[in-house]
């Protein structure tokens, strides 16, 4: 596959359905590995962390999740496709793995977001397996791994634990997990469980999402300031590429 080079990371040029179609390509031939799903937030921890963006670059999949990583591609002249946002790789995911009774483990939110996501998901994705499910509250990471295993594995395990953990978790646990594919999908959880909802179509549509949870979630301001300084930094990197990588 294609990549695109934002900063350091390797996006995968690929559209939502040849990123499904890569992802159940993995679970047919058993073949591990996880998806990261970046926005411009994930992309800034890896400005100076080079372990962290080894552990986001090894990942099986890459995939653009935020507006600004495809305004950050344009500026630095670098070819995707569009936005792949990990709910809808998530939800499509599950589709195709529903049309042949493959099965699904949910890995965080608070307690009981899972179990409730579960219910709502079988509902809408009849035939998906759902094996068991388990909070993002643990203290030792090694309880997950063994709440997973004990439910007697899973095709997929969605790690919904928020970025930097999620990724970490991933990429130390792969070999560990009775799981052939794991997918990083920060909050999905609470949307697939409808206790947070998604931003409309319209927003969707215009790339706008930030700005629809900004106004539902004030307090998240200061983080979103960083997608104006991302956007700069891209500039930055394009008009001088020769600058070390790190924040403006």
């Amino acid at each position: 596959m294609k990549t695109a080079d934002i900063m350091g990371v390797q996006f995968h040029a690929v559209t939502l359905n040849e990123a499904v179609d890569y992802a159940m390509n993995r679970i047919h031939t058993k073949k591990r590995g996880y998806v990261v799903t970046p926005n411009p937030e994930i992309v800034y921890l890896t400005l100076d962390d080079p372990a962290f963006r080894m552990v986001v670059n090894n990942a099986a999949l890459v995939l653009p999740d935020g507006i600004g990583i495809i305004y950050a591609a344009r500026i630095l002249g670098q070819a995707l496709f569009g936005r792949v946002t990990g709910i809808d790789f998530a939800d499509l995911l599950m589709h195709r793995m529903a049309q042949e009774q493959l099965r699904l483990f949910l890995l965080g939110a608070k307690p009981g977001v899972a179990e409730a996501a579960a219910d709502q998901l079988q509902k809408k994705h009849p035939g998906l397996v759902i094996s068991g499910c388990h909070d993002g509250y643990f203290k030792d990471e090694q309880d997950a791994v063994d709440a997973v295993n004990a439910a007697g594995g899973a095709d997929v395990v969605f790690v919904c634990l928020g970025a930097p953990k999620q990724e970490r978790f991933m990429s130390v646990w792969l070999d560990k997990l009775d799981a052939t594919l794991l997918c990083g999908l920060g909050g999905s959880l609470d949307v697939f469980a409808g206790t947070v909802k998604r931003a409309p179509a319209l927003f969707s549509r215009l790339g706008l999402e930030w700005l629809y949870r900004l106004c539902k979630e004030p307090w998240r301001f200061k983080r979103m300031l960083k997608l104006p300084l991302f956007l700069l930094l891209a500039i930055r990197q394009r008009l001088l590429p020769g600058r070390k990588e790190g924040n403006p």
